[in-house]
């Protein structure tokens, strides 16, 4: 097994105490897309959101990086910071791809998971595999501000607010580059999560919003039929970015999640 470390990995924190719950973005974000869930959460759970390797405020990595690294690095982001039990992962679209595989890699620092309009991998279809790679070559041809000017609209639904449009695009903007968005592109390029679902072990929350234009409810389905401990939710009126386009759902049924979790281990212990 090859572990990947937490040098130059930048965290945003928030909460003092209680179990730890750890936010893992998607591909074209940073640890600046939870910033309603780090406010909802806070209160009553140590939260950490973090940059993912090449992205935002953490430092490149010197090699490129696999599934298994990045779920490595959040593994060893958990075991940093956990003060036993283990974390409830929040992890949206490719974070949600790297939560699954840390839970199946890692099972024992995962105490539940949370999954947001996301995908069992771009490798379950050579199509979506060569989608997920031309982004790459899109990237280094328009540059981030470009790229997240035409990305943008997408990972929203059609009513979104113009503000939230703008903290979407200038969230991309500032936080990708190459070569860690190359890496994380070919992670998800290379994945096919389908043939692993049923080894997961931890209960699961899978949502999706119901204008979701990316990763769509469909792949929500398969993540949520696939696993043994779920349950499924459709975020009205949100696109792919149902935790912040439709916060105040997303964080009562995240909450609800969490505190039927950890009152159960609570009872159980």
């Amino acid at each position: 097994m090859t572990a990947y470390g937490i040098a130059g990995l930048h965290l945003e924190q928030a909460g003092a105490g209680g179990p730890l719950v750890l936010c893992l973005h998607g591909i074209g974000s940073s640890s600046a897309a939870f910033s309603p869930q780090l406010q909802a959460l806070a209160g009553n759970f140590r939260v950490l959101a973090w940059d993912a390797p090449g992205y935002a405020k953490s430092a490149d990595p010197e090699r490129e990086l696999s599934l298994d690294d990045y779920a490595d690095a959040a593994a060893a982001v958990i075991r940093a910071h956990d003060g036993g039990g283990g974390a409830h992962v929040l992890g949206v679209s490719w974070g949600g791809v790297i939560a699954l595989r840390l839970a199946t890699r890692h099972p024992d620092l995962v105490a539940s998971l949370t999954i947001a309009d996301s995908t069992p991998g771009s490798g379950t279809t050579p199509e979506k595999a060569a989608g997920m790679r031309a982004r790459i070559a899109e990237l280094a041809e328009l540059g981030p501000r470009a790229f997240a000017e035409r990305r943008g609209p997408r990972l929203l639904s059609a009513g979104a607010p113009n503000e939230l449009l703008r903290r979407v695009v200038d969230t991309m903007a500032d936080s990708i580059r190459l070569p860690g968005y190359g890496y994380a592109a070919e992670s998800m390029a290379t994945t096919d999560l389908r043939g692993e679902l049923a080894r997961v072990t931890a209960p699961t929350l899978v949502l999706c919003g119901d204008q979701d234009r990316v990763t769509g409810p469909e792949a929500s389905q398969v993540l949520a039929g696939g696993l043994h401990r779920t349950a499924y939710v459709i975020v009205k009126d949100a696109g792919h970015l149902a935790n912040q386009e439709q916060p105040e759902h997303f964080n009562a049924w995240l909450l609800s999640h969490l505190h039927i979790v950890t009152n159960s281990r609570t009872s159980k212990g």
